[in-house]
């Protein structure tokens, strides 16, 4: 483990309870290649420890985890050095399968944003809390990129559409929609959530689930906008192709399909043909084999001028315009 991973990664067991904080405030605990080893190498021994349960958290209110740090991934891609994004996605999709399949309970706090690969840090474990200030998302789609981190997998199998929704357009979830979708498991008031980590080591007797409904008490979850909307969501985007989803979303004209065609029309086409593509197939696929899928397409689409472009117009000059190759949806068929 390096130094600064050391650092950007707190880990203990406390009680029977191992306990993961990411400690990167400043990047909003954007995931290096340094920190996902550190955390996987810290899975890794502990399998061999006797846990009740492990949990990951953030040192900082802002940011569960806002993602891979994609930005890094960009520097790699124009300096040629395909092997040091490669390293990266690899073990980020390594980490990802390991939580999936631990021996113990994964229990991740979510408190602020969790975004692309935080959501692969957490969706996967058996327990994902939400607090009231918890804002989830998969944005790749709108930087030229995919969502990746095993979401080929666990989209498709949320409820009706709404994993195609969420994967083409963005959109951003709070905890009410988190909880609706199935992405979060649990709430609990951020004021409480320092108390998971106790309660759990003093209840090792009990379920986590039980200790979790224990610390949400009686506080009041919002009711969810997605579910306001979910049958003209289902009927939007199960269309077969994109080019029928923008169709059907004209044909609703709604204020929510309206921000939903306003999403996609500003993503990246080649993004969004992507991303149908794999989605489409993931149902049929185990995580493991989503992962792969996901592996192979990162080592073409990194190269493409929309990734450069999309994560230069969000992450480097943020001028949030970026100029995409084709202007349109619809075009060109994906190899499967």
């Amino acid at each position: 483990m390096t130094d600064t991973a050391a650092v950007e990664i707190l880990a203990d067991v406390h009680r029977g309870v191992g306990r993961i904080l990411l400690n990167r405030p400043k990047a909003l605990n954007a995931l290096t290649t340094g920190m996902v080893v550190a955390i996987d190498r810290v899975l890794a021994e502990w399998e061999h420890t006797p846990l009740s349960a492990v949990m990951l958290a953030s040192t900082s209110t802002k940011a569960f985890c806002a993602g891979g740090d994609i930005r890094t991934i960009r520097e790699h891609s124009l300096a040629g050095d395909a092997e040091a994004s490669e390293l990266f996605f690899a073990s980020e999709y390594r980490l990802n399968a390991r939580i999936a399949e631990y021996p113990v309970p994964v229990v991740s706090l979510i408190d602020g944003l969790c975004m692309g690969g935080g959501l692969g840090l957490s969706v996967h474990g058996s327990f994902r809390v939400v607090t009231e200030r918890a804002v989830l998302a998969m944005p790749e789609t709108g930087i030229g990129f995919f969502p990746d981190v095993g979401a080929s997998c666990f989209l498709p199998r949320l409820p009706g559409a709404l994993g195609m929704y969420l994967g083409l357009t963005g959109h951003r979830l709070d905890a009410a929609d988190a909880l609706y979708t199935g992405l979060a498991t649990h709430f609990v008031p951020a004021d409480a959530l320092e108390g998971v980590g106790d309660a759990l080591a003093d209840n090792p007797g009990d379920t986590v689930d039980i200790v979790l409904n224990r610390l949400a008490g009686r506080s009041p979850v919002a009711e969810s906008g997605l579910a306001e909307v979910r049958g003209d969501v289902d009927w939007a985007f199960g269309a077969p192709s994109l080019g029928e989803i923008e169709k059907r979303l004209r044909h609703l004209d709604t204020p929510w399909a309206a921000a939903a065609l306003a999403a996609l029309e500003s993503a990246s086409p080649q993004s969004l043909e992507i991303t149908h593509a794999l989605l489409a197939r993931g149902r049929q696929r185990t995580l493991r084999e989503c992962l792969g899928a996901e592996l192979a397409l990162t080592r073409t689409t990194i190269r493409t001028p929309d990734f450069l472009e999309g994560v230069r117009a969000a992450l480097v000059d943020k001028d949030r315009t970026p100029n995409w190759q084709r202007a349109s949806l619809g075009g060109r068929t994906l190899p499967s």
